[in-house]
């Protein structure tokens, strides 16, 4: 299958050092695409079924391989897009840059933490020299504002507890 004859979610050819957004069931899985069909990306060996694999398993890794693979079988059966999402904010680096820090990080074992260290940092430094994941930065925020709210509901049982016990209180 050619890497074009799969499912797009743009229309859009990727050119080398363009980002994969790759769509899995609840998260994106991010690649750099080398050109001639192929892309670099981070893979946890601990996700069962390899690079297709929609598998949260990946949070317990600790580490990663830094992988070239024909970008049809990192896709698999899930959809993608050309994602140079922050073109707009950061300097892309020199094509050739990119692709030359990307070769020549294949085949390394790396650290893997889900919250810092993932496969959308990766692409992004590789990219933009800079560590950025836009997914992390929407659960942190999301984990913050659960328990700012966890919070409140916490202050607000706390002082319905104290009327209550103030009322008990009167009422002997």
């Amino acid at each position: 299958m050619s890497e074009y004859a799969m499912s797009y979610y743009y229309s859009e050819k990727p050119k080398p050092g363009d980002l994969i957004e790759i769509f899995r069931t609840g998260y994106s899985h991010w690649a750099l695409y080398l050109g001639n069909g192929y892309v670099v990306h981070l893979a946890p060996p601990c996700e069962i079924g390899g690079a297709t694999a929609s598998s949260i398993v990946s949070v317990y890794c600790e580490k990663a391989i830094i992988k070239k693979e024909r970008l049809c079988d990192v896709v698999g059966d899930s959809q993608y897009r050309v994602n140079n999402k922050y073109d707009k904010k950061y300097d892309p680096l020199p094509v050739d840059i990119i692709l030359k820090k990307a070769k020549e990080a294949i085949g390394e074992e790396v650290p893997y933490k889900l919250m810092s260290q993932n496969c959308e940092h990766f692409v992004t430094r590789l990219r933009y020299d800079i560590e950025k994941s836009e997914q992390v930065d929407i659960a942190k925020a999301a984990l913050g504002t659960a328990a700012g709210v966890l919070g409140v509901i916490g202050i607000a049982g706390a002082i319905a507890y104290m009327f209550s016990k103030n009322e008990r209180h009167r009422e002997k």
